[in-house]
Order: structure tokens, then sequence, then C-alpha cells
């Protein structure tokens, strides 16, 4: 076959999806705000440059009307969760969307639990279109796509970045102002989208961070900016159990944390076994009296006390595990024979409360309230296929030099130096272990913008873990800061 007839064929495949689907409603807000608007589920074909189809992206889309018709000015956002493998539900019926599953405060969100207005919704600012990833949800990838076009970071950008003009292009909405908001894995997808929508000529108004991760280099095995960024997180722990840091304010108590681990833990961690004996036991005992883990436990682990151990040992003699993406959810310990580190990581009881409602909640309203129907699984996670495949080579711009684990928030500050009308808000919760607080502090220090440019970011730190929204008082605080953020000039 000649290779102009084999590119001809590519560009005809088919991918068969449901019709998209759309009801008119009215969005309660606080007090007596309404606003009446249309949510659409749907999905946008994600092309290569020649129009071959890579894919078809799921979309949720909710937009704002105006008699009736959509304001083609009105603010887009475009939102996703992360993992990599993860659908969007999660920010949406879980968090920034006009509907809303109602929280449960700590405890699991009832089968029952019926849908609401969210009074939060930043709809109130912007419209808002939540996107699942290839390969996720109900995205469908083209027959015959490689994974490496689609799973990896470049890939991931490059197919969320054709899905977004796209979908502009099929809305008439280019008058718009975009936002992006992402979520944990999501946040590494901005960071790169920040930099290549601009280098496509799409330009961005503001960019949300919640729950962030940038250096890779922290999940590496070893490495001590790992040990570094947990030591907060697990102190804001031990106070919330009442194990350390009674009495303080909880933001003074995590503070002193950051700049214990700042002044005291990373010189220690520094020198490794050029730290004397006497000198390792100090850091220890002080370590142990804001972790609230037993001095000796913290010697034997030369003080690098990892995730899984901590979540293990804290609550150990209340027979508990806590949680990784909020460490305040508990759950009872695993079985003596479920020892498997891979397996206890994964193990978590702040997910187990909320995300099978969530997706629940979701797959009712496209039934029953927009007569979407979706086929009979929905991939909310799917790592399973997605994580091996996943390509974690980045080009470190301006260095030029590929990287197994890159560090994305040089593409951040890249983005904010080439467009210095852009605005960037990064938000996170004390109590969040799976993207720790001091990491995205310490990496967006690191890249030592003007005083111009740090005016742009706005951090919003809160009393919650990696999914902010599960925390009515964050709901509250988070709601009118991104109004204030989205009215920012």
């Amino acid at each position: 076959m000649a290779k102009g007839s084999k590119k001809g064929n590519a560009a005809q495949v088919k991918v068969t999806v449901p019709k998209a689907a759309s009801a008119d409603l009215v969005w309660q807000g606080i007090a007596d705000e309404q606003l009446s608007y249309r949510a659409t589920a749907s999905h946008v074909d994600v092309r290569a440059d020649d129009e071959s189809l890579l894919g078809k992206m799921f979309n949720m889309a909710f937009v704002a009307l105006d008699d009736g018709k959509p304001d083609p000015t009105r603010p887009v956002t475009f939102a996703f969760n992360g993992g990599p493998g993860s659908a969007s539900v999660p920010i949406d019926f879980g968090g920034i969307g006009p509907k809303r599953v109602r929280p449960n405060g700590l405890e699991h969100i009832p089968a029952t639990s019926p849908l609401e207005d969210n009074p939060y919704s930043i709809l109130a600012k912007t419209d808002l279109v939540f996107l699942d990833a290839l390969g996720t949800g109900w995205s469908k990838i083209a027959p015959g796509v490689e994974d490496s076009k689609v799973f990896g970071i470049d890939a991931d950008a490059d197919c969320f970045a054709r899905a977004i003009c796209a979908w502009l292009q099929d809305n008439g909405r280019w008058a718009s102002p975009v936002y992006l908001f992402g979520e944990s894995y999501g946040t590494v997808r901005n960071a790169a989208l920040m930099r290549l929508l601009g280098e496509r000529s799409v330009k961005l108004t503001g960019v949300v961070m919640l729950s962030a991760i940038f250096d890779w280099v922290q999940t590496q095995p070893g490495a001590d900016s790992y040990y570094l960024g947990m030591m907060p997180t697990y102190a804001a722990t031990a106070q919330h159990f009442g194990r350390a840091g009674v009495g303080v304010d909880v933001d003074e108590w995590f503070d002193q944390a950051m700049d214990f681990t700042e002044d005291v833990l990373a010189p220690a961690l520094l020198k490794g076994d050029r730290l004397s004996a006497d000198a390792e036991r100090d850091v220890a005992e002080r370590l142990s009296a804001f972790i609230g883990i037993p001095v000796e436990h913290i010697v034997a682990k030369h003080l690098r006390v990892d995730l899984t151990d901590f979540r293990a040992t804290l609550l150990a003699d209340e027979g508990k595990a806590c949680g990784r993406l909020d460490t305040r959810f508990v759950s009872d310990a695993p079985s003596y024979v479920q020892t498997s580190n891979q397996w206890l990581a994964a193990e978590d009881a702040a997910d187990d409360a909320v995300d099978s409602a969530w997706v629940s909640a979701f797959r009712a309203f496209c039934s029953d309230v927009l007569g979407y129907q979706g086929p009979a699984r929905y991939f909310s996670s799917n790592y399973e296929k997605i994580g091996p495949a996943w390509q974690w080579k980045h080009t470190m711009q301006g260095a030029e030099e590929d990287a197994q684990a890159p560090n994305l928030a040089l593409d951040i500050a890249i983005a904010l130096r080439r467009d210095p009308t852009l605005k960037l808000a990064i938000v996170g919760g004390r109590y969040d272990a799976a993207t720790t607080w001091w990491n995205v502090a310490h990496d967006m220090s690191c890249q030592y913008l003007s005083e111009a440019l740090k005016a742009r970011v706005r951090w919003y730190r809160y009393g919650c873990g990696h999914m902010a929204y599960v925390d009515e008082e964050t709901n509250r605080a988070m709601g009118t800061d991104m109004r204030a953020f989205y009215d920012m000039a």
C-alpha cells in the first residue's frame, strides 16, 4: 500500500460513541444567586495535524445561558483530574461543578446520597468543560493508535491541547478567556499545557493547580526531597489525631513543621552517615515530637519514614491505618498477611469513602437528567492499563535534555515569563500526603521568578487533603477564593 493511501485511510478511521445529549437547567448558588445553564455530555475529536483520528475525548460541559444562548465571550475553564489514568468525575461531581454529592465530612458518603446544587461552584464565574483523558472514563482511543501517541507526559499534553482547540472551534468560543483547572497529575498536565498552548498561539488567562506535583524526582526511591515533603504533612496528621501539637493553632503548627523541614531535617538528611549518632538521635527526638512516631523507630529508619510506614504506625495502637489522599480518614488496619507495600499504598480510606458515590451520581445525572446512555463500564480509573505504558520522559525546556523524572515547574516558569499577564493559583491542603505542600513551595521557589511574576501567583492552603472538596469548610473558603482569583485583573 502506498504511503499516501495509508495516511488517507488513517484519516477515515471511525470510532462509534453515543449521541450527544443536553438539558437546560438552573443553578442555585449562594443565597439568591441563580444562573441558567446548559449541561451537555458529548465527545470531541482529537486529531493529529494530518487529520488522522487519535481518539474521541468525552466531556461534560456546563455553559451559562443568556436568553437561552451561550455568551461567546464568557470565560471557559477546561478541568480534569489526573492519575495518570483517572477520569474527571471527582473534580466535577465532587468539586467545582454545578452539581455535587453533599460532602459527609470524614465519613463514607452513603450510597443513597442524592445530587444537589453546589453553592460554591465556579460556574458563577466561568463556563466549565470537564475532560476525560483518552483511555479513561468514556473517552476512546482510535483503533491502531499506538500507546506512545497517547500515554505519556508530552503525548497527553498534546492530546489535551488538540481537544481544547477542537472544543473552542466547535463551540465558537475563541473570544472567551481560557482557563485550565487541574488536580493531582492534572497539574503536571497543566504545566505542560501552559507552555504548549502558548506555543500554539492559544492564549491562557489563568491556571489553577489543585493538589499539585511538579518535580517528579520526589517520587523516585531514596529521594530525600520525598521525606522532606512528607514531614509537614505527617506533623499536621499527628496533630489531627492528638499525637502532637496539642493546643497549637493548626496553621502555626504546620508552619513550624515547614521551618523544621528546611532548617533541621534537610541538613541532617544531606549528611547521610556523616551525621553522628548523637546528632541523629537529637534530630529524631525533635522529629518524633512533630510526627508522633517513636524515636527508636525514626532512628532505625535514619530519619526517613516513608508514607506506608507512617500510615501503618501512627494509629497502630488503635488497630487503625490513616489515609493517603487525606490522612484524616481512617480504616481498620489490613490483615497480617497483607504486607505488600504496593498494595498498601493503593489501599486508601480517603478514596474508598467518596469515589464510588461520585461516579454513581455522575452516571445517574447522565442517564436520568441528560438522557445520555454511555457504555456499561466507565473507567473512573484505568491505571492498570495506562500506568505501565506511561512515558515519563519529558524534554527539560532550555536544557534540551530528556529527563525520565522531569521538573515541570520549568514549563510553568517559561509560560509566566513569556506571558506576564497570565495568572496562576496554587491550591493545596495540610493533610494531602499524595502531593505534599512543601514540595510545591520548594519547586516554585527554585524558579527565581521576578517580583512582578510572583505577584501573578496566588497561594491557597487549606485544612484539607488531596481532594479539597470533601471538606465543607474548605469548599466554602475555596469557592470564595476562586471567585476572587477569576476577578483578578
